[in-house]
């Protein structure tokens, strides 16, 4: 993380929103310990740049719910099913939705698409959607500013360095199970 905004500068900020209008929660939180492990980020402009990353994320999202509808959902595995489960949720606590699907890791964009979906109009999820991403922004921020100070600068790159590893286990692990399912697939 200190590299890649000791290469990049600035546009390190930019390289943050672009992450963060996908998804970005481990992200923010690792940009931010290493921001505060080493001074080179500063807090303030990381939250703006992925605030404004998320909530443009979401809006895409949103209009192609509304404007492609379950069509879109149908094209991506797995989607329909979090789509009826955010379309349940979405009926019985509306703007608590909108405030709150950000924090589920796994949801956040099928469920932006869901509130297209369901017709919601535009200015109001423009409107909650903007105070959500604000709120998801500054608590990974903080989250990741006040971890490093726990954890410290040493600690920092240990956690850095940990998750590393479990990422590389997971893409050796999902790389390993798909050859086994391809081999028991030719098999049978």
């Amino acid at each position: 993380m200190e590299a890649f905004w000791a290469e990049w500068g600035r546009l390190a900020y930019l390289g943050a929103a672009v992450w963060a209008f996908f998804e970005g929660e481990t992200f923010v939180l690792l940009a931010a310990a290493a921001g505060r492990a080493t001074g080179m980020i500063d807090p303030w402009v990381l939250g703006i740049c992925v605030w404004l990353g998320s909530f443009a994320g979401d809006q895409l999202w949103f209009t192609l719910g509304r404007r492609y509808g379950r069509g879109i959902a149908s094209r991506i595995p797995g989607a329909e099913r979090r789509l009826d489960q955010a379309l349940r949720v979405l009926d019985r606590y509306g703007t608590l939705f909108i405030l709150s699907f950000r924090f589920v890791y796994g949801i956040r964009n099928v469920s932006s698409a869901a509130c297209g979906v369901a017709g919601m109009s535009w200015g109001r999820f423009a409107f909650w959607n903007f105070i959500a991403a604000g709120i998801w922004a500054a608590s990974f921020v903080a989250g990741g500013w006040y971890l490093a100070e726990w954890l410290g600068p040493d600690g920092v790159y240990w956690m850095l360095a940990g998750v590393g590893l479990c990422l590389i286990g997971v893409v050796v692990f999902k790389v390993w199970r798909g050859l086994q399912r391809t081999a028991a697939r030719h098999a049978a």
